[in-house]
């Protein structure tokens, strides 16, 4: 599902990434440093590759020799960063509405209710963000993520910020995301157990 082969420059940092992988949810792992957040950056249009190629489920997001560089709000992916980054003005239902739309002539393949429901955040609805536990504030911003209407999901490093208790609570929803909803994933993590409850693909970028 993900075909991507890229060089990759950031200052200093200069690195070429090959992953060919047909597996539904892939993990990337490796050091700080090693670039694995710049590969997510470069899938969702934010850093764009010196050269090279990327494609999800058969469709090419960037391609250097044919001149393809789809602005990030065509590549219709939905990111999950380490920290939840919810807008404090708003309570979890404005937060999940926010990013709420269905592509041009499309029907929204997640709605409001599913997703609330696949999270278990319905007593969440009407709490302000400063309320909510890390556990809590990251499903809220996976729901967001879901209801942008995303062709793949891309987790940052969603448990890092986390105490061991909140990630104990938080993996079994990663897992029902993964297995209820059935979109492309990338996940990045330095946690061994983590990856391996997740995902048997493991790219490592040393």
């Amino acid at each position: 599902m993900l075909s991507l082969d890229v060089e990759l420059r950031r200052g200093r940092f200069a690195r070429h990434v090959r992953i060919e992988d047909d597996a539904r949810v892939v993990a990337l792992t490796g050091p700080s440093g090693a670039g694995k957040t710049t590969v997510l950056n470069a899938i969702a249009g934010l850093v764009r590759p010196v050269s090279g190629r990327i494609a999800v489920d058969g469709r090419v997001l960037f391609d250097a020799a044919r001149g393809i560089d789809l602005p990030p709000h065509r590549r219709h992916v939905g990111y999950v960063f380490q920290d939840a980054r919810l807008f404090p003005h708003l309570d979890v239902r404005g937060n999940l509405l926010y990013g709420r739309h269905a592509r041009r002539g499309d029907t929204a393949r997640f709605g409001l209710e599913d997703v609330v429901a696949l999270l278990g955040i319905e007593a969440l609805l009407a709490r302000r963000t400063g309320n909510l536990s890390g556990g809590e504030a990251q499903r809220v911003a996976i729901g967001r993520a879901l209801l942008s209407q995303p062709a793949i999901l891309l987790l940052d490093e969603p448990l890092s910020a986390l105490d061991l208790a909140r990630r104990e609570e938080l993996i079994p929803w990663l897992q029902r995301v993964r297995d209820e909803v059935r979109l492309p994933m990338v996940h990045v993590s330095h946690a061994a157990d983590e990856v391996r409850r997740m995902t048997s693909a493991v790219h490592v970028l040393d």
